[in-house]
């Protein structure tokens, strides 16, 4: 890419970012009053996924959810969540992970912004880094942000014993012990390069996605992609809604960048089943 298409990206994500800040809780959102019961749909055959995962660790389950929790999740993410831009960056400080608020980056101005996102952008034409815009919901429910809000009762499903043994059964690992995630969103001319998860030959024992974007067009992007040892596409999955999709991480993935012409965000929350110690155990 050259200097000028980095530049072209750069202004493109700063008029995508500003416009979320006017879309997403512009006013004060109303979410203390709201209470939701999350299901999983009594209808998964999960023996079925689990013998399909033995045969191809990379199973995709559609409507994973009842149809009113799949509808209050995706209203949750496109309606109700103050996002952050995360990117790797490196600089003096060596090689670190960078979040910005809406307020950070807004004080970084233009020239600030412009310097970062051309950074990555570099940086991406080696196969090195992402950007999309993250939710951290682990570190978000650990550390009591936006106490009331129904991401956190999102996050308590997800690690409930319920959805525990759901995940551990379709994988074939008994003693799954958390659901680390993080709600993401996609715009324009985001993306994810292709790598695979570290971790996985430690205490992530499977990735996983659930799909919450409707109405998503092949040619906007944002496609979740795996490749093979030639560097060839072996298979890509458009964004869908209620689907969850669970894969070895070990597998070489990305998510390809979302077209300029894109119509929508793309939500999902993405994360591992890991199977080490809570962070309470003795």
């Amino acid at each position: 890419m050259s200097q000028a298409g980095g530049e072209f990206a750069a202004g493109e994500v700063l008029a995508i970012t500003r416009a979320e800040s006017d879309d997403f809780c512009k006013k004060p959102c109303d979410w203390r009053s709201e209470s939701m019961e999350l299901k999983l749909n009594p209808n998964i055959d999960v023996d079925a996924y689990a013998a399909a995962y033995r045969e191809d660790p990379l199973v995709r389950i559609p409507d994973v959810f009842t149809e009113e929790t799949a509808e209050t999740i995706h209203q949750i993410l496109s309606k109700q969540i103050s996002w952050r831009l995360v990117f790797p960056i490196r600089d003096e400080q060596g090689e670190r992970i960078e979040t910005l608020s809406q307020a950070e980056i807004q004080a970084l101005g233009q020239q600030g912004m412009r310097a970062r996102i051309n950074h990555v952008m570099e940086r991406a034409q080696r196969n090195i880094g992402y950007l999309y815009s993250t939710y951290p919901m682990i570190q978000a429910y650990i550390q009591g942000w936006d106490q009331g809000h129904p991401i956190h009762t999102i996050t308590e499903f997800l690690n409930s014993p319920e959805f525990l043994e759901f995940g551990g059964q379709v994988i074939g690992v008994p003693g799954i012990t958390k659901t680390d995630v993080q709600a993401t969103l996609y715009t324009r001319g985001q993306f994810l390069t292709r790598h695979i998860d570290s971790g996985m030959d430690n205490e992530r024992r499977a990735a996983l996605t659930f799909g919450f974007t409707k109405n998503w067009q092949t040619d906007w992007g944002g496609l979740l992609m795996f490749i093979d040892e030639n560097l060839d596409i072996s298979q890509a999955f458009l964004p869908r809604f209620n689907v969850l999709s669970i894969f070895d991480g070990r597998r070489i993935h990305s998510v390809s960048p979302v077209s300029p012409f894109a119509g929508q965000g793309r939500y999902q929350i993405t994360g591992w089943l890991r199977d080490d110690p809570p962070a309470n155990a003795s």
